[in-house]
């Protein structure tokens, strides 16, 4: 009796799956944890030469049309015209005189110091949200 007592205390507990034959499948969830991680992370690198969109405000051109003369303040920082076409995504002539365009930090830095800027602020976009009652019609 003694014998069968002490054969059950050295027996060992079958697990569905061995951990040598796991130590692969574990490893590679570790990877993929730390890969995410790595990608959570902002690169300060990245972030200095990354183009946000920016909504540049002018002075009213007296001379020229809006577009042109926010062609050409934007072609002083990008170097040239084309180059500020293909950045600049919209100008605004009605309410404000402006433009939004892809710029670096480095390039808002710069066009900032332009005569006739007035100011560079980055593009947000904003939720609107209404409650109940609010912009219904009966």
């Amino acid at each position: 009796m003694k014998q069968s007592s002490k054969s059950n205390m050295h027996r060992r507990t079958k697990f569905p799956f061995s951990f040598s034959s796991s130590s692969p499948l574990i490893l590679l969830l570790a990877l993929i944890f730390v890969i995410r991680m790595a990608e959570s992370v902002p690169s300060t690198a990245d972030s200095s030469s990354t183009a946000s969109v920016q909504i540049v405000y002018t002075e009213r051109p007296q001379d020229e049309e809006p577009e042109a003369y926010h062609i050409r303040t934007l072609a002083s920082v990008l170097g040239s015209e084309d180059a500020a076409k293909e950045a600049l995504l919209y100008s605004y002539k009605a309410a404000a005189s402006g433009f939004s365009a892809k710029l670096t930090p480095q390039q808002v830095e710069q066009i900032s110091k332009l005569p006739g800027v007035l100011q560079v602020v980055p593009s947000k976009k904003l939720q609107l949200h209404t409650g109940p009652g609010i912009g219904r019609l009966h």
